[in-house]
């Protein structure tokens, strides 16, 4: 999904309204999404198990992925959040939901029958579960539910994000009119500008939200483990939905956004200090695990990590990264379809040299550049194919970018103008 918000033409410091496009969300979410193409390559090389592995495969990188892991989903789910709101006023839920199933579905087919079966045709011959043969594999891939492998196929693999938001939006649907009038209701009105008005407030803003996530990783999250299958992946399910909740709330309430606004030079702060003490746990997690205190210290450290670093980072694009201009027009279009082809790309390259006897760095800039070659090209040749656009989250006869700014002087179209160009 894209997520453009509106913006005023010449707003007032740090306190835009929420209702009008706040550029910085787009580029937070691009950024989140480039990311991810980072990372991903990084499990290619890192101990942990996944679809190909390098055969200089080692925990050199594991801390800094680990950093990244608690808020980058989470990110993106809250800013779905934001980018329901949006839509679903402009359409209302019936219109909605048809909607979000033409423009989620085909993908979501598309990707499990098309984009991801290289993933797990590399996955199973590098397990020599399979001899090679593409045809061979992709008949049993796609012709039986269940193949005849241990692996899940067909499957989705990365594409659970997408997956999980398409189910979200449908279920979200019938409920819309009541979710939309607990949000703008004087309750959470009143919330908001005591958040944004006063230091108590402002506090209250930091720490309440963290109180459902605690629950989650204390009661859910040691019964089921994240395995991104939708059927029995509850406690992400719970984390997911709320920061959909999140997102949508937060939306179009002026009080939380100057809250965020005000917010960030503590969640900054909070930010940096956990930063400091999850990486030092992280490389000395033997001692870390063996001590009581410092490992609840951990536990709870990484989910106020997950939210301050999220309210730094909202606070800090609102602050600096507010602006329009080609670039930004661009990846808005071009990030989608970017993350849906990376991961495969990365499988595939990765494969497909892993037994070359490259080293490890230059294993590592073959696969960063084929993969961005690869997802840069892919885009500009799947977005001139109007029944290709569909099925890669672009719309299928809508240019994929607008090259002209929105005039300043007047208001910038509302985020679900910008969702419905998907």
């Amino acid at each position: 999904m894209t997520h453009e918000t509106a913006r005023q033409s010449s707003p007032p410091s740090g306190a835009q309204s929420a209702s009008i496009r706040h550029y910085g969300i787009d580029w937070l979410r691009i950024g989140v999404f480039l990311l991810l193409i980072l990372y991903h390559t990084g499990m290619f090389f890192n101990t942990e198990g996944w679809h190909a592995k390098s055969l200089h495969a080692n925990d050199a990188m594991e801390p800094f992925m680990w950093l990244s892991s608690p808020w980058r989903l989470p990110l993106l789910f809250l800013i779905s959040g934001v980018a329901i709101r949006f839509l679903s006023d402009k359409l209302g839920s019936g219109r909605f939901a048809a909607d979000r199933a033409w423009r989620l579905f085909p993908v979501i087919l598309f990707g499990m029958y098309v984009i991801v079966p290289p993933q797990s045709y590399s996955e199973l011959r590098i397990a020599g579960l399979i001899d090679p043969g593409w045809w061979a594999f992709y008949r049993q891939y796609a012709g039986e539910w269940a193949g005849p492998w241990e692996l899940h196929t067909p499957t989705w693999n990365h594409l659970w994000y997408v997956v999980y938001l398409f189910v979200y939006c449908l279920v979200l649907a019938p409920v819309l009119p009541f979710l939309r009038r607990l949000a703008d209701s004087k309750v959470l009105r009143g919330l908001g500008r005591g958040a944004a008005g006063s230091g108590l407030g402002l506090a209250g803003f930091i720490i309440l939200p963290l109180l459902p996530f605690l629950v989650i990783r204390f009661t859910l999250a040691d019964q089921f483990p994240t395995t991104h299958a939708l059927f029995d992946d509850w406690a992400n399910h719970a984390h997911s939905l709320t920061m959909v909740l999140f997102g949508y709330v937060l939306a179009k309430n002026d009080g939380f956004w100057t809250a965020v606004d005000r917010a960030l030079p503590v969640a900054a702060g909070v930010t940096v200090s956990l930063v400091a003490y999850l990486f030092w746990a992280y490389t000395n997690i033997e001692f870390a695990a063996s001590e009581p205190v410092l490992l609840w210290i951990a536990r709870i450290g990484r989910i106020v990590f997950m939210w301050t670093i999220i309210l730094t980072l909202l606070g800090a694009a609102r602050r600096w990264l507010d602006h329009d201009g080609p670039v930004r027009r661009y990846l808005t279009a071009a990030v989608f379809p970017w993350y849906i082809l990376h991961q495969t790309l990365i499988v595939s390259v990765g494969f497909a040299i892993r037994d070359a006897g490259f080293g490890v760095w230059t294993e590592f800039v073959i696969i960063e550049a084929t993969t961005i070659a690869g997802c840069a090209i892919g885009f500009e040749v799947l977005r001139r194919i109007p029944v290709l656009r569909l099925v890669m989250g672009m719309k299928a006869l809508a240019p994929a970018v607008t090259t002209e700014a929105a005039p300043r002087s007047s208001r910038a179209p509302e985020l679900g103008d910008t969702l419905q160009k998907l």
